[in-house]
């Protein structure tokens, strides 16, 4: 009985043991929510990032990706998925702390932070600097193949409703960048509140539609590239990465102006490993990564020292490290829920 009793104990420990905790698994582990092509990932003999910090720090990341900031939020709003790190933008950001979905920073464990420039700390979308880490910046311009469109027709975003451009041209899909601007050629904020505003900004898109060869976001990249789309509107940092693989395309601001914006890192609430996710945004924060990831990626950087590293024919360059004061610019802020709500029933009619 007693020789019984112990061999049961005994497979009672040797079970315990083999099984894996739920908290240890968690602390070896992290997940990471990213927009596409935003990271330097080892191909085209570049550093990779994540098997770097891995490597570093013995926690395995899972590396996932959204489109827009909208998809995020709806995939973050219905769980099913639980990540550590996450990747918005600014006025995506301040929505988030609104509904209390961030997890405040502890800076203490994110010393590479002294790193990121004053210019960045305390926007508006994190006045306090609790929730958010910059990670890269930029803007919003006109990509176009300088074969086909002039670079006259290139300094307005009138050309976007330009009928010689029917079927070659693309428009963002989603209805924040879409609306911001049909509202610069309207001469309206990108922040209005006024629905009035929003339904002149929609029927701009409805007239522009039968123009559109296709609204996209990452495929942007292989329909420029190819010829197949001669203009869209696009971030700058991806403008870079096109203008490099290809000596026909170019990269402008219009004249109107345009949208000015942060991606930052931060915590999601429901975090299973803070601790790493922490680990995660100091490595990012190196000059190291960060460096990598503004070769790889083409985003102005918020890192000092890595604008300190490169030469003034790029930190000048504005395809690189735009200079917002040369032309009209605002950043995005977190609309109220009814006007959300208002410009994505509009959007949803226009693709209808």
């Amino acid at each position: 009985m007693k020789k019984r009793f112990f061999s049961v104990l005994l497979a009672l420990v040797l079970l315990l043991c083999a099984a894996p905790l739920p908290v240890h698994a968690a602390a070896n582990e992290i997940t990471v929510y990213n927009w596409g092509q935003y990271i330097s990932d080892g191909t085209d003999d570049s550093l990779d990032v994540i098997k770097a910090f891995e490597e570093e720090t013995g926690i395995k990341v899972n590396y996932l990706t959204f489109d827009s900031n909208e998809s995020m939020y709806t995939k973050l709003k219905t769980g099913g998925t639980t990540f550590d790190v996450i990747i918005p933008s600014d006025y995506m950001i301040a929505k988030l702390i609104s509904e209390d979905m961030l997890e405040p920073l502890n800076f203490d464990n994110i010393p590479n932070y002294e790193y990121i420039d004053e210019a960045f700390r305390n926007q508006a979308y994190d006045p306090e600097n609790t929730y958010s880490v910059p990670y890269t910046w930029g803007t919003v311009g006109l990509i176009y193949n300088k074969n086909y469109v002039s670079d006259e027709d290139a300094e307005s975003w009138s050309c976007l409703w330009n009928s010689k451009y029917q079927g070659k041209l693309l428009m963002f899909d989603n209805p924040r960048d879409a609306f911001a601007i049909a509202q610069e050629r309207l001469g309206f904020s990108l922040n209005s509140t006024d629905e009035s505003e929003w339904e002149q900004a929609a029927m701009l898109l409805k007239e522009q539609k039968p123009l559109v060869q296709a609204y996209v976001m990452d495929q942007i990249f292989d329909k420029m590239e190819s010829g197949e789309a001669w203009l869209a509107p696009y971030y700058s940092g991806d403008a870079g990465t096109l203008v490099e693989n290809n000596e026909n395309i170019k990269f402008i601001v219009p004249e109107e102006g345009t949208n000015y914006f942060v991606d930052a890192m931060c915590i999601p609430k429901n975090a299973k490993n803070v601790s790493g996710a922490e680990k995660f945004i100091n490595f990012m924060c190196s000059t190291e990564a960060a460096m990598a990831n503004w070769e790889y990626v083409g985003y102005s950087s918020p890192q000092t020292e890595v604008y300190n590293e490169l030469d003034e024919e790029i930190t000048s360059d504005p395809l690189y490290f735009p200079d917002i004061t040369q032309y009209p610019t605002e950043a995005y802020t977190n609309l109220p829920t009814e006007i959300n709500q208002y410009y994505n029933d509009l959007w949803v009619d226009i693709l209808t």
